[in-house]
């Protein structure tokens, strides 16, 4: 189920919120929480009742680990071998549904060979749910333990706004919400504010993210099949995948945070304007904000504070984000994506600490914003042999010009405007906007809007859905 379908939108969403807020108005809250799991249960069900069991039985087994570990700790006992076991739970999971496939792939292209692994389908959220309980073990290991009951923590995990692309949330940050009452003071301003988050998040996917998908979809295609692009048609597919995952991902989050803060709790931040960025350091403190603190806090200061690699500050870097590209996907195009980001991250802070030259803001945003440019065919294309058709074409060696799409380009350029001037979601649905009828009337008409447009076509899933 998406967040901008039909259902969702017109039955889903209403029909649970209503719930909730009735089992709260009867002093129920256990119920309601409790019937915020279920539904998320149904939410995730909906692509694929099949996965529900790995769902579910991940949350058990994390759970039952994390309260062993609690007695062993409390017991005096900090051996290591039960947070060892847990994180390579984890990981073995995640790398089976999502690796096996790639691994045995490169092993027989590799050596010529010819294993043979049926296709597994990759579960939606995978990524996101098994970070998220890589995360509370660690925690629960570090701080002594924990005190959540199973129902709070199945909650967590499964709560239907973040648990299939994030953002990706610590136990701190969701769980102790879980005893406010949804019916507090404020209740009206934040459904209004909530809902308006929610229908920018909703603009930002039908009417900027789908639609320079048909932009860029077509070009990434004729890179594929035809192996030739010219340099227009290479440039826009370019910064128009650019700009696309920008506004799917963001608009993803926007829709999930406005939709958590319909039931009363605040999720944190994934996106602040990454495109005013002036460093490849700064995007990335700026973009997808919680998968980045969590790649900071779990891998990359492990292994920058580690006296067994050599420049282990650099090499942590490089480390972390090819292991970050191949999170986002099962293929080498994603993983020489990543370590580019890794190199690119090393270089930067290398020349910052020996040099302390600050380049003029408007040079340092637009290396950075070229640099970003030049590494999206490897996050968008299939093969290598289409990034380099891209590589090529971008500079200088495509077909010749026949015509410029100007339409196209005018979307690009006011998306890009949007994305790099306009102030961010947050900002607007909390800071901005004050609740009147007529934020409510813009919001409801961005909505009705939307719903049109989609009902007229064929919804398209979010980018970060594959992963």
């Amino acid at each position: 189920m998406l967040f901008h379908s039909h259902e969702f939108i017109l039955l889903f969403l209403p029909v649970v919120l209503a719930l909730f807020l009735f089992f709260w108005s009867r002093g129920s809250s256990r119920v309601a929480v409790n019937s915020l799991t279920l539904a998320s249960l149904f939410f995730y069900g909906w692509w694929n009742v099949r996965y529900l069991p790995l769902i579910t039985s991940s949350i058990l087994a994390n759970f039952a680990i994390a309260a062993v570990m609690t007695r062993r700790i409390q017991a005096g006992n900090r051996h290591r071998g039960i947070l060892v076991f847990g994180i390579g739970f984890n990981l073995t999971l995640l790398g089976y549904f999502k690796y096996a496939n790639f691994f045995v792939d490169s092993v027989n292209t590799l050596t010529g060979s010819h294993f043979h692994l049926a296709k597994i389908l990759l579960p939606l959220g995978i990524s996101f749910f098994t970070f998220q309980q890589i995360s509370f073990l660690v925690d629960t290991w570090k701080k002594g333990g924990h005190r959540y009951n199973f129902e709070r923590y199945a909650a967590y995990v499964t709560f239907f706004p973040h648990e299939i692309a994030g953002p990706i949330i610590r136990h701190h940050e969701l769980i102790p919400q879980f005893d406010l009452n949804p019916l507090r003071d404020g209740f009206w301003e934040r459904l209004g504010r909530g809902m308006t988050l929610f229908a920018i998040g909703l603009v930002k996917k039908v009417f900027l993210a789908d639609a320079i998908a048909k932009v860029v979809t077509p070009t990434f295609a004729d890179a594929a099949e035809k192996g030739a692009l010219n340099a227009v048609d290479a440039w826009i597919g370019a910064i128009g995948f650019a700009w696309q995952v920008y506004y799917d991902f963001s608009a993803y989050s926007d829709m999930a945070l406005g939709v958590a803060y319909l039931f009363g709790y605040k999720l944190p931040i994934n996106f602040d304007c990454p495109y005013r960025s002036t460093s490849i350091r700064e995007l990335w403190q700026r973009w997808h904000m919680t998968l980045s603190r969590f790649l900071r806090d779990y891998l990359f200061v492990p292994l920058a504070t580690s006296k067994r690699l050599p420049h282990s500050r650099f090499t942590g870097m490089v480390i972390t984000m090819f292991l970050a590209g191949l999170w986002h996907g099962a293929s080498w195009t994603f993983a020489v994506w990543g370590l580019a980001q890794g190199v690119a991250l090393a270089a930067y802070t290398l020349i910052d600490r020996r040099f302390r030259s600050r380049l003029p803001a408007i040079v340092g945003w637009a290396l950075t914003m070229l640099f970003w440019f030049e590494a999206c065919p490897l996050f968008r294309a299939d093969s290598f042999g289409a990034v380099l058709t891209f590589w090529r074409a971008m500079h200088g060696a495509g077909l010749p010009i026949d015509s410029v799409n100007l339409e196209a380009l005018a979307l690009l350029v006011v998306s890009g405007a949007i994305a790099i001037i306009g102030e961010s979601s947050q900002t607007v649905a909390f800071e901005r906007l004050q609740p009147s009828w007529r934020t409510a009337m813009a919001a409801g008409a961005a909505i009705f809007a939307a719903l049109f447009i989609i009902g007229s076509g064929v919804e398209q899933e979010f980018i970060y859905f594959q992963f």
